[in-house]
This record gives structure tokens, sequence and C-alpha cells, in this order.
């Protein structure tokens, strides 16, 4: 037998020993998508063996290539892998699935190879564009595998991942697609017809390759095709059949997400349990990425008593703290001229990313620029943040650092209508695991809060708005994350007013007017919505026993409901009112909006006068 007679021999009985681990893994847990994971084992032996370059016993090293499994629920071939490299061993394989194990259902970063969450399908190839974007700008020679699914090809981000892709020419970005042609509930929408899909994704840009998924020899050519591919990305579409292997299982309907009837028999009919160790191939490079250097942050300044909008202040904020940081990238859905990161783009054109109209690329690039030590922030109009929820939710999930900015916030835009209104935008961030929600009222304020964002984990949420609004806050002002302030108040305050963004300078005219009544107001600025500055909003509520919250947001899961989750159980005996957006705005000018809504400054006297009564 020749050495290449031998190799091919070598990566057969590889793909074999990782259907069986799979298979085993599933039944063990009683549960896992084996089928799926053993269409896909022949690619995965053959990118394991000879073309990945990753360095398993130091996975945060530089210069590893990144592999995304895009198609998660094949998380028993990744596991299988693991063993097969010697990074886990078998006790921690027959874990899977079990409670306290880090080898869930779908693959996390609680493993140290997993660089994000995926599961939901559609989500790994465009964190992958954002993976290789980021190697590429930083100088390494890494490569990005992702292995997707082709019943995913049918989700939207993963055509604006091939759209992507394509226009930054990322030529160190690999899909290799398991054309298995079975989903979960029948057959996928172009089943093994690869070229239909060559034909569309080439049709991107992208370099597409045609193959028998189960013939380790083409398998090997194509991932060596896309090794040698620079100036475009390369989709290896792999015809393969779910169950490969297993008679009982091969190209069956009602198998997707369950372990094989008879798993004993399926390893016997796989030639049995293996333990053979794959030799990986070291990274490319083990050099670390060149950082520019960091420099002292000087903030703008918004002369107190002039008008701007938060907008302003977060887009020249933006600004200084790229100039202060070198790792600060900016990432814009084409609205950079509103959100107003046009500014960083023009002072910065090599570490800003215009994504077009696609926000679900646009956050998941900014996960995948993360990954690789980036500081990301994402703007668009807060109300196009919905269809990227998604993603931010699993990227929650990932653990990972984004920094989001939604602007053109609430009814205040004017006369463009609801559609572009943001409205629930502060539930929808203040429900995500470990966020951070920041509203700001003034420009000195969005500024301060944009460069502390740098530094936060998580996702941090920066909301602004389109209008101008009163500078009351110094330059030099600090604005811790969870913190408030008291604007107006004194130990005779009959009633407290929780505000925060544009609302803030309706409070201050309403307590004007409540003043000359008699009536002694204490105004709270809750610019950190989550976490909330809860004891000085408790200690307000139980001095005044009466809390009003005003809010330029639908009235379930913002401000209001934060400042009353803050109060309820906690403070005997407080009145609360609740003032928010409840009807659906049409098209009128910002103070008509706001009176219309009933959240300016006269409505607020009106509903403090309820309160008092």
């Amino acid at each position: 037998m020749g050495v290449m007679d031998e190799r091919i021999s070598g990566l057969v009985e590889l793909g074999q020993q990782l259907r069986v681990d799979a298979v085993r893994a599933s039944a063990r847990a009683g549960s896992g998508h084996p089928t799926s994971s053993m269409s896909a084992a022949d690619l995965m032996a053959g990118l394991l063996a000879g073309h990945l370059h990753y360095d398993f016993e130091h996975p945060h090293r530089a210069g590893n290539d990144r592999l995304v499994f895009s198609k998660g629920h094949a998380s028993p071939l990744l596991y299988a892998m693991l063993l097969a490299v010697g990074a886990i061993d078998e006790e921690h394989l027959m874990s899977y699935r079990r409670l306290g194990s880090d080898l869930e259902g779908h693959p996390t970063p609680r493993l140290p190879w997993v660089d994000v969450a995926t599961g939901s399908l559609g989500q790994g190839l465009p964190i992958g564009v954002g993976m290789a974007l980021g190697a590429r700008l930083g100088g390494s020679p890494a490569r990005v595998w992702v292995l997707c699914g082709d019943g995913e090809l049918a989700e939207g981000s993963m055509w604006e991942a091939f759209a992507a892709a394509a226009d930054l020419g990322l030529g160190n970005l690999c899909a290799i697609v398991d054309v298995n042609r079975l989903g979960q509930t029948g057959p996928t929408r172009h089943e093994w017809d690869t070229a239909a899909y060559a034909k569309r994704i080439g049709c991107f840009g992208w370099h597409t390759v045609e193959i028998d998924g189960h013939d380790p020899a083409e398998i090997d050519r194509a991932l060596a095709e896309a090794e040698a591919e620079q100036g475009r990305p390369t989709a290896v579409l792999a015809k393969t059949r779910k169950g490969k292997g297993v008679a009982a299982a091969e190209d069956k309907e009602g198998l997707h997400g369950r372990p094989l009837p008879e798993p004993e028999k399926a390893v016997v009919e796989l030639g049995g349990v293996r333990s053979n160790t794959v030799r990986v191939s070291p990274p490319r490079s083990s050099e670390p990425r060149q950082r520019g250097q960091t420099m002292p942050l000087v903030l703008p300044s918004f002369p107190v008593g002039i008008a701007a909008a938060t907008r302003d202040g977060f887009g020249k904020g933006l600004e200084a703290v790229g100039e202060a940081e070198p790792d600060v990238i900016v990432l814009d859905a084409e609205v950079g001229d509103s959100t107003r990161t046009a500014g960083f783009a023009e002072a910065f054109p090599n570490r800003f990313v215009e994504c077009y109209i696609a926000e679900q690329q646009m956050v998941a690039a900014a996960m995948g620029l993360q990954t690789q030590g980036w500081i990301p922030y994402a703007a668009t109009f807060a109300a196009f943040l919905t269809r990227a929820h998604d993603f931010l939710r699993m990227a929650a999930i990932s653990g990972a650092d984004l920094r989001i900015v939604g602007s053109h916030a609430g009814v205040s835009i004017g006369r463009d209508g609801p559609s572009q209104m943001g409205l629930e935008d502060l539930a929808m961030m203040r429900a995500l695991w470990r966020s951070v929600v920041l509203y700001p009222s003034d420009a000195n304020q969005a500024a301060h809060l944009t460069a502390t964002m740098a530094d936060l984990p998580g996702i941090s949420y920066l909301r602004t708005t389109r209008a101008d609004t009163p500078v009351i806050y110094r330059e030099d002002e600090l604005f811790p994350v969870g913190g408030s302030k008291t604007l107006l108040g004194s130990r005779h305050d009959r009633i407290t007013i929780v505000a925060a963004g544009i609302t803030v300078s309706q409070s201050l005219l309403a307590a004007e007017q409540l003043v000359q009544d008699g009536v002694a107001v204490r105004v709270i600025d809750a610019y950190s919505v989550k976490p909330l500055d809860a004891a000085a909003i408790r200690q307000a509520a139980a001095d005044t026993g009466r809390v009003l919250t005003v809010e330029d947001h639908r009235p379930v899961g913002g401000l209001g409901d934060a400042v009353l989750d803050a109060v309820a159980g906690k403070v005997p005996n407080v009145r609360f009112t609740k003032l928010a957006v409840h009807g659906m705005p049409g098209s009128a000018g910002p103070a008509e909006q706001l009176a219309a809504a009933g959240i300016d400054a006269a409505a607020i006297v009106q509903a403090a006068q309820r309160l008092l009564a």
C-alpha cells in the first residue's frame, strides 16, 4: 500500500471513528443528533487530519484556525473530534448533555475550543465572516472553516453572509456545506442538487467546489483548493447521506434529533470502537496580533445650555475612543450619517465596516470580530435592531462582548412615522442575559457613556435620540454604570419623577411648573436603565411616597417596568404611575409626537397632579 493509499485509508478510519463516537455519546445521553453528525464525519475527518492548523493545548493561541459548527446540532461530531485529538477523554465524552457537563446539546464557549454558541441555524457563517475579517485586519494567516447544513441555507442570514464575504474578499473563509438532503421534517429545498447551490453561491462571487462528501480524496482536494484561494471565499458543496454507514439510518426520514434505535448494532456495523489519536497541524504563525499604540482619552465637550442631540455626543465620543484605543472597530448598517458613525468612518476608514442594510450580518460580524480581540461597536436605528434580536440572544449565550447603539429611538424622531421608531428596544435589550442598557439625556453624558462601553463585558446598549436636547451636564461629570443623577430634590419633596433620555428635559420643564404650583418635586435621570440605581430610587420612593416614570417607549419592559421592579414589594405604601407610548403613532413633528403620546411636560404635570390628588 502506497503512502497516499495509507493516508486515504486513515481518513476513512477516522471518519468511522467519529461516527461511532457520535452514536455512542448520543445513545448514552438518550438524545442528540447522531445522523446529522454521521453525514459530515468524513468532511471533518479530512479537515482535522489534513487542513486545520490548531493548537488544542492552547486554544486561544494567536494564529489558530477557527472552526465554527454553524449546524450546531451536530455537536456529537464536534465532541468526537475533540476526543480524537486528545482534548477530552472518554469519560468527558460520555457526559454529553448531562447536568453540569460542558458538552452541551449545542456547542457553547463553556468549552475553550468553541468561540461562539451555535444552534440557532443560519448564524455560524455570518459570524465566520467577522472572524475572517478580524484575522485579516490583524495580519493573521489563520483560516476560518465553517461547517454548514444544507437546511440552514433557507435562512436569509446565510445569504447576507455570502454577499458580505464576497464583498470583503475574504479568501481566508471556507464554508463546508453538508448537503445530506434531509431536514428535520423532510427533504430540503434542493435535496442533493449541489449544482443549484453552487450556481446561487457562485453568483455572489464565491469559488465553489462540488464533491462527494464521503470520498476522502475529493474532500482533500476541495479543502486544498480552499486554502489556495486568496481573493475570494470558498464553498465546498458536499453531497452526503444522513446516517451514513448504518443501513437502518442512512438517508432515512424520521430520525432527526434522535439516538439510533439500536446503537450497539450500529457501532458493530461501523466497525467497532476505535481509539486512534489525530495529530493536527500547528498554527501557521504564533505571532501575536500587532496592535497600535493606545493614547489618552480626550472626550468632546458640549457647553452647558446649548441644544445638541445625544447621537452627536455618541458620534464625537466614538471618534475620541477610536483615537485612544486602536482595537476599536465600528460597524454600521448603511445609516452612518444618521447614527453619526460617519465621523469615525472618515477618521479611521481601515477600522470601519460598512455592513449595508443587513443588521443580522452586522451583529454577527461584530461577534466574530470580538473573538479576534477587536472591540466592536455596531450601530443602526433602534427599530431595526429587532431584526437581529436572535443574533443578540445567541451573543449573550456566547458570552460575547458587544457594544450596540440604537439611534432614532421613540416617537420623538417626528415625521418619519412608526416604522422608524424604536419603541420596543429597551425591553429587548433589558431581557438579554448580562446586558447593560444606557440611555443618555444630553450630549456630554452620551460621549462619556460611549467611552465607558469600551471596557464593559457582555452586551451593552446605548440608546440615542435624533432630536436636540438641552446640555445639562458639565464635560467633567461622571456617569458610572448603575448610577443615576438627582437633578432636583429636597427633603420636602412630595413626588419623584424618574425619566431617561429625551423625557429628562420634559420632566425638568414639568417640575418647574409643579414648583410654581407649590409642589416640591424630585427629578431623577435614570440614564443607567440596567443595572438601575435601585438604591436611589427606593430612597426617593420612601421619601416621597409617589413615583411617576416617563419614557419614550412602550409601557412594557422599559424604564417604568425597571423602576417598578425596584420598588414593588420593597418600599411600602408607594403610589405609582407609568407614562409611556400606548397608542400607534403617526407622522407629526417631534413636539406634537410627545404631546400625542402623553409624555411631554404638560402630560407629566397632569399625571403628577392626579398622583398627588
